[in-house]
């Protein structure tokens, strides 16, 4: 009863944070998390822990799959060879550098060091997604860094399995079983999650109960995690493939009602989840310092010094990555400073990797404690909390800084052009409607002037002997599918971005609910 309890306070303050967040321009889960320190910190506040297997099994799968489904693909394809670099290369020299460092700071042993530098390599899909989103970055910027999030979240906690498999077992880490383990996870891992897209995708088109569907779009992360764990492959990467792959086919195979509810709940459950996890990190940092602290281990100097490797390392990567870029496409518009250094500033660590500390494994393979898992779990925490607060309150005026921000007027421009593509394209369905004379004059009428103004006509009341009502619906929704034709047209020539995509077609999905037959 307690347990619950405190999941209920912890939803009502990071709503509460949300909406102070929201007025800030400052990330919620940086304002959360500051919170959360300061309720840890409170006398008599109960000390709470999750379980590894909880963890796991049920805050990951969903958060990846919400960051994955949001994905553009066509931003997508192009950004692919950076993402890819980034979120292989860039984990591996990452998990080895704070390896390193945290073996020669606190005595780490190799493995166990290892074990910490995967779990930090990781960073916070979800909070990069919402921070690019309100800071208006570029289309393409914004898919860099999402993107790169996404799939070295799969890399690093595929890596974070094979140290901690070696760290229970009390073996010694090696570069041939690393790579091997890690070919055989990924590869498993995706094919597990295409197969399952696959079937979800043949379900979700047979189905058309907005209920029914939304249900089989909830397990589907938790479906394809099982299903590749069940398989001894990566669930992480599953649930990767699984999201993105759907995410792209989404257009074809949900209607408009279906789409509304999904975003709703969805929505609601990211936030649920994150709220909870984050607001662990408050009411168990305190606890697990104090009882460092009569241990007398050291980790504040050792947990800023692998804060500083993460973030030079990061740098150290992203910049002469863009030189390669520059020089590969020297025709091209040549890339200044402001991106890479937006790209190493924007990798933020967050839910992920904590949600991978939190699940660190509690006993080894004997059934003894973990040797130095509190540390383990101080040091990880400790730099998440750091680079929530120190880059999450920091990157929006450097994004201003840079002015890599789309310019307000830039968007509203594009928005308002495909509003009026959208318009003129429902009218001429209309006109083609009234020239052949297949529908009554008073309906075409009333659509016309409906699609003009954006103006809703009140329903008449009594009888509708002749059918108008009903046909004037039928108009309406045919209307909004051909308007939804042309807004995916005009997406795919390039013409408009993801953004205003998603904007106007939930406007559509809107109008095309709102005449449905059971409305």
């Amino acid at each position: 009863m307690r347990s619950v309890q405190i999941v209920v306070a912890l939803v009502g303050v990071a709503t509460i944070v949300a909406a102070f967040a929201r007025r800030t321009r400052v990330p919620a889960p940086s304002l959360l998390v500051v919170v959360g320190l300061v309720v840890g910190l409170i006398p008599g506040v109960p000390d709470m822990r999750l379980s590894p297997d909880l963890v796991s099994l049920v805050v990951l799968p969903p958060l990846l799959y919400a960051a994955g489904e949001e994905l553009s693909w066509r931003e997508l394809r192009r950004v692919w060879r950076p993402v890819a670099v980034l979120a292989f290369g860039l984990v591996v020299v990452s998990a080895a550098a704070v390896a390193a460092v945290a073996a020669a700071t606190v005595g780490l042993s190799v493995s166990t060091a290892f074990l910490l530098g995967a779990v930090l390599a990781s960073t916070d899909p979800v909070a990069v997604a919402a921070l690019g989103r309100r800071l208006s970055l570029p289309p393409r910027l914004q898919t860099l860094v999402q993107a790169e999030s996404l799939f070295n979240d799969a890399t690093s906690l595929i890596l974070f399995r094979i140290a901690a498999g070696v760290v229970v077992a009390g073996g010694v880490l090696s570069a041939g079983h690393i790579v091997g383990d890690f070919l055989l996870l990924a590869v498993g891992g995706a094919v597990i999650g295409g197969l399952v897209a696959a079937g979800v995708a043949v379900v979700r088109r047979r189905t058309e109960d907005p209920v029914v569907e939304t249900v089989v779009s909830l397990l589907t992360p938790y479906l394809a995690y099982l299903a590749a764990e069940g398989a001894h492959a990566s669930g992480v990467t599953a649930v990767v493939v699984a999201s993105v792959t759907l995410g792209a086919w989404a257009p074809r195979l949900t209607g408009s009602r279906t789409r509304l509810q999904q975003s709703a709940v969805h929505a609601t459950v990211v936030f649920v989840l994150e709220s909870v996890v984050f607001g662990v990190i408050g009411l168990a940092l305190p606890d697990l310092i104090r009882e460092l602290s009569s241990a007398n281990q050291d980790w504040l100097l050792p947990a800023l010094a692998i804060t500083a490797t993460l973030l030079l390392v990061r740098i150290a990567w992203v910049f002469p990555l863009t030189v390669v870029q520059n020089w590969r496409h020297a025709g091209s518009a040549r890339t200044s400073w402001q991106v890479p250094a937006v790209v190493s500033w924007a990798g933020t660590r967050g839910v992920v990797p904590l949600a991978a500390a939190l699940s660190i494994p509690l006993v080894d393979a004997a059934g003894h404690p973990l040797p130095q898992r509190d540390l383990l779990l101080v040091l990880a925490t400790a730099v998440i909390v750091i680079s929530l607060v120190l880059q999450g309150f920091t990157l929006a005026p450097l994004v201003r800084l840079a002015d890599l921000s789309v310019p307000q007027a830039d968007a509203a421009n594009e928005y308002n052009r495909a509003r009026l593509r959208v318009a003129e394209a429902g009218l001429a369905y209309v006109d083609e409607l009234d020239a052949l004379e297949t529908v009554p004059p008073v309906v075409i009428e009333r659509v016309r002037r409906s699609l003009e103004t954006r103006v809703e006509l009140a329903q008449e009341d009594g009888a509708d002997p002749a059918g108008v009502r009903q046909t004037y619906r039928e108009v309406r929704r045919e209307v909004a599918a051909v308007q939804s034709r042309e807004l995916a047209r005009m997406y795919s020539q390039g013409a408009i971005d993801e953004a205003t995509r998603r904007r106007i077609q939930r406007q559509l999905d809107l109008d095309d609910a709102r005449f449905s037959d059971d409305h």
